[in-house]
């Protein structure tokens, strides 16, 4: 099966109340991927549970849990073809407890839309750890829709104020103002979504359906090694063993000798690629952006667990003895300082791994030194820190293979901090 169109994986993010699932929901009915009857079930369902409006986001919120809190937990996948790209949409979670689903859903996408509430006159705190996460997890384009401008009755000063402010912030993350396209929404009624919008004749910018087509495919780093982190390994009768992923760099075919890293035995484990699949489709062969499902011959199921690596036998993925970091702080309750051991996501791997010295203090605007050897830590702050995992970990460096060098750090349901490893010592 030739695939007919490039692929984008599309992230959606914002604060909890921004309308990021209605956006997406209304996106899927106007575009007729959603039936009349099927919206109508949702509406239903929504009314009962005291909801009547949710009905849009029910579309991405199909976990029963979600749709009594109505707020979005897990990472929800959505196919959507425009005239120019097959998209993956991802509606990424924004409360607070899950942004480490956001992270995972972050780090997998190409471009993103950031929606922003029009009725918060000031940002959410977690719009702007949003944004942080985007550029430290390397994704490079980016549009930002400012929602619910029906409850402003679409007022361009209200628009242009957050705007403002919205740019303030996109300079202090290190994105380009000039390169982000702002949109003006109202998803609930479905201004500017799929259909123009009647009700801001001031507004000339693209709708969100319009701005999909105006995303450039990023290049496959194909030339790169083979890079697949495990997001799940599955036990499939007549099948066997089939570990479930993206392809993140090089190229993976049936028929190639693989291995992956570290394993449960942390020497990495061996084999055969038997067959791939995409979208329930067999295919020979996987490119970065796809996300496959797999059969190995020679890997059992207790081999291999989410977070390993798969690559070329030829051309191993790295497992770090220690590693050299550039940390931003964001998010930390009172100062980090050396011995500090939280939990670092990296891939689709969670790995406690312990800073174990302070080495630079940066300019996080520049990348100046400021200091060497700091005694701590605060928010806001830039670091070069070193790094020993707990246990064996994948980890490439940023100037070899950056699709896989950047992490976000947690502890106790926070983000503290988001960086990506500048060098390392191999186990």
């Amino acid at each position: 099966m030739a695939k007919e169109k490039p692929h984008i994986n599309l992230v959606f993010i914002g604060h909890v109340d921004a309308g990021k699932s209605t956006t997406v929901g209304r996106l899927m009915y106007d575009s007729g991927i959603l039936p009349e009857q099927e919206l109508r079930k949702l509406q239903e369902k929504a009314k009962e549970l005291g909801k009547s409006g949710f009905e849009f986001a029910f579309v991405m919120d199909n976990l029963k849990e979600e749709r009594e809190r109505g707020v979005t937990i897990d990472l929800s996948h959505q196919k959507f073809v425009t005239d120019k790209y097959e998209y993956t949409i991802i509606d990424a979670p924004g409360h607070k407890d899950f942004i480490k689903n956001m992270i995972t859903g972050t780090s997998q996408a190409d471009a993103a839309v950031l929606v922003v509430a029009a009725t918060d006159s000031e940002l959410q705190p977690q719009t702007k750890e949003h944004l942080f996460l985007c550029k430290t997890l390397g994704v490079k384009q980016l549009a930002i829709a400012i929602n619910k401008m029906d409850a402003v009755k679409y007022d361009q000063a209200k628009f242009n104020a957050l705007k403002e402010k919205l740019t303030e912030l996109l300079k202090k993350v290190g994105y380009k103002p000039d390169t982000v396209t702002f949109l003006a929404i109202a998803s609930l009624l479905g201004d500017n979504v799929f259909k123009k919008s009647e009700n801001m004749s001031w507004y000339t910018g693209p709708t969100i359906r319009e701005q999909m087509d105006l995303f450039t495919q990023p290049e496959k780093p194909t030339n790169l090694p083979l890079r697949l982190p495990i997001q799940d390994v599955y036990n499939i009768t007549g099948i066997g063993v089939v570990p479930v992923g993206r392809v993140e760099t090089g190229v993976m075919k049936v028929g190639d000798k693989v291995i992956v890293m570290p394993g449960r035995e942390g020497k990495g484990v061996e084999g055969d690629v038997k067959s791939i699949e995409m979208h329930h489709e067999q295919v020979t062969m996987a490119e970065p952006g796809d996300n496959i499902g797999f059969n190995v011959r020679g890997i059992g199921k207790k081999d291999i667990a989410r977070g390993d690596v798969l690559g070329h036998v030829d051309s191993p993925p790295t497992i770090a003895k220690e590693f050299t970091a550039q940390i931003i702080v964001l998010n930390h309750p009172t100062v980090l300082t050396a011995g500090y051991t939280p939990v670092f996501h990296i891939h689709t791997a969670q790995v406690a791994c312990t800073i174990a010295e302070l080495q630079k203090q940066l300019d996080p605007a520049t990348g100046q030194v400021l200091k060497e050897h700091p005694d701590m830590l605060k928010n806001g702050d830039a670091a070069i820190v070193k790094v020993i995992p707990t246990k064996p970990l994948v980890i490439e460096k940023k100037s070899d293979i950056p699709h896989m060098a950047s992490f976000a750090i947690r502890d106790a349901g926070n983000t503290v901090a988001a960086g990506m490893c500048i060098d390392l010592v191999k186990k």
